[in-house]
This record gives C-alpha cells, sequence and structure tokens, in this order.
C-alpha cells in the first residue's frame, strides 16, 4: 500500500505517474482541504475537485483545474447579476459544488462525498480529504488576513506576505482512515506540492506528524524547488515569509523529521551531500513533469529511493 500526501495540480501529476507503476487501488491520497472555501454559497475544495478530476482525466490540462471543455454560462450570469468574478468556475464545475454543498447539507462528510465523486467519476484510487472539518489556511499580509484562495487567485499571490496561519493545527482533526492509512502504508510519498500551504495544512493536523514519525513505510518526498524557484504557485514567498530557506535543503530540512529520503532535480544535484547530511537518502533525477512518461520516471525514482 502506498500513501500520497498531496496538493493540487503539481500533486495530481505525481499521482498520473504513481499509478503507471503501482495498482491504483493500492494507493490512496491523503489531499490538502485548507484551500477550501464558501464562494456563492457553494463549498468548494479546489484540491479534491483537481485529484480526482486529473486522475478521471477529465481536468483542463491547459490549465491544470477546471473541467475541459466546460462552459462558462451560469458564471456569466452570476457576474451580470453582481457577483464576484475573481474565481473563474465553468458550468460543470459549479455542478460539483452543488452536489457537494447539498450532500454537506444533508448530513455526509467530506470524506464521504469525496469517495463518492471518485467512484462515480471511475477512479479506483482512494482519495482522502486530509480532515472533514473546516480547516482554512490564512496569508497574514500588509493588507491583513486572508484566506488562501483570495491572496493567490483574487490578489494574484503580489501581498508581501508576514506570516501564515494553518487553522488545521486548532480544533481540526485528521479525517477517518487517514491516521490509518499513514500507519499501514508500506511507502509514504510526499508529492511535490507548496510545502507550506499544500503538505504543511496536513502535517498541521493532530497526530499526522507524529505518525509519520512512528509509522514503518518508507517516507519520501519530492521537492518542489528545482533550481531555486518553484515550477507553479506562490511557494517561494510563503517559504520566506515562514523563515526557509528557498530550495530543495530547505524543504528537505522542513521536512527531515519524518523523512527517510527526497528525491531532487538534477540542477540541484550540488545540494545532494547537505540533504544527505541531515540523515536522508537522496536521488537525483529529472523532477519535470512534462508527460506521461516523465510522470512515470519521477514515481519510479521516488518508490525505488523508499524500497
Amino acid at each position: 500500500m502506498v500513501v500520497v500526501l498531496a496538493g493540487g495540480v503539481g500533486a495530481a501529476k505525481f499521482i498520473e505517474g504513481v499509478v503507471q507503476v503501482v495498482p491504483p487501488a493500492q494507493l490512496t491520497a491523503i489531499v490538502n482541504t485548507g484551500d477550501d472555501f464558501v464562494l456563492h454559497g457553494l463549498q468548494i475544495a479546489p484540491d479534491l475537485d483537481i485529484v480526482t478530476c486529473t486522475l478521471a482525466d477529465l481536468i483542463d490540462r491547459q490549465q491544470g483545474w477546471g473541467i475541459a471543455g466546460d462552459t462558462t454560462n451560469c458564471m456569466e450570469w452570476l457576474v451580470r447579476l453582481g457577483g464576484p468574478s475573481w474565481f473563474k468556475l465553468g458550468d460543470r464545475d459549479l455542478a460539483i459544488h452543488l452536489r457537494r454543498t447539498a450532500m454537506r447539507q444533508a448530513g455526509h462528510t467530506l470524506s464521504d462525498i469525496a469517495d463518492h465523486f471518485r467512484q462515480v467519476f471511475g477512479v479506483a484510487v482512494h482519495i482522502l480529504p486530509m480532515s472533514d472539518d473546516p480547516a482554512p489556511t490564512h496569508i497574514l499580509t500588509a493588507a491583513g488576513e486572508v484566506h488562501f484562495e483570495t491572496y493567490f487567485v483574487e490578489r494574484h499571490a503580489q501581498d508581501d506576505v508576514y506570516g501564515v496561519r494553518l487553522h488545521a493545527a486548532g480544533p481540526a482533526r485528521p479525517a477517518p482512515g487517514v491516521l490509518a492509512a499513514i500507519a499501514a502504508a508500506e511507502v509514504v510519498l510526499v508529492a511535490p506540492s507548496n510545502p507550506i500551504v499544500s503538505i504543511g495544512p496536513i502535517l498541521a493536523l493532530p497526530g499526522v506528524r507524529e505518525a509519520l514519525k512512528s509509522t514503518t513505510a518508507r517516507v519520501v518526498a519530492v521537492s518542489p524547488i528545482v533550481g531555486g524557484v518553484a515550477l507553479k504557485g506562490p511557494a517561494v514567498p510563503l517559504l520566506r515569509a515562514t523563515g526557509h530557506e528557498v530550495s530543495a535543503l530547505g524543504v528537505a530540512r522542513a521536512y527531515a523529521d519524518f523523512l527517510d529520503g527526497m528525491v531532487i532535480d538534477q540542477v540541484d544535484a550540488a545540494l545532494a551531500p547537505a540533504i544527505a547530511a541531515l540523515g536522508l537518502r537522496v536521488a537525483v533525477t529529472d523532477t519535470i513533469m512534462r508527460g506521461p512518461g516523465e510522470k512515470a520516471h519521477l514515481a519510479t525514482t521516488a518508490l525505488a529511493l523508499a524500497r
């Protein structure tokens, strides 16, 4: 059994590689819900939807999010009627959010809904939200404390960042099955997702970091930082704001207390000795996931390092 700690776009691509070398039914994705928020009265779960729709081959590949070939008729009317326009939602996308909201109001948990959606879309990978409780991630900026999606999408990550507030570290609890999946795993892979706002909320949940330290599974991360830059998203300012070095070594240090190994890109090969000095095994390879072959290669490299 293999567990992947996952954010959104980068994690979804990585899992596409993992399922080429591991039977999908033997794979569990524990997905960040710190990005979840309410808009138009609807409960939106960006990372859960990205992972599910990518594995179902429904995703808009050019964007990395949304449904391929979707229309925006409803969104256009919402904006015409005075609704916010900053978070683009396609018509099929809205159907997912409408159904999620109705199921939540009927008493279903986010875990129930995630499992229902993945079965409807024919996804064999087990998909677990990190928590069934609200656990929003907020960014501390000069303009005040804002939800991550407001900072990232509406404000285009242009604000100076002074800190990050992970509500996952508060009263939220891991969803049923999260700690058990980590305990039962043979391998835990940390996807190349933002360490602060994608993986960070999962690690902040009570008991998760301890479960990773105590599991008999080998835990291997893939660095999302290549040559000192993030391939996607605002990892650089968020790492700096939280006191981490913006490098594969900085990510390794952030995870070192529970990690057994790390995969880094070949452009960062010079950092391998310093990462190894943390007590970690290191694999150096091409980590850029351009297509199915590169995704499978990266997954194979991570699994080989673990095993």
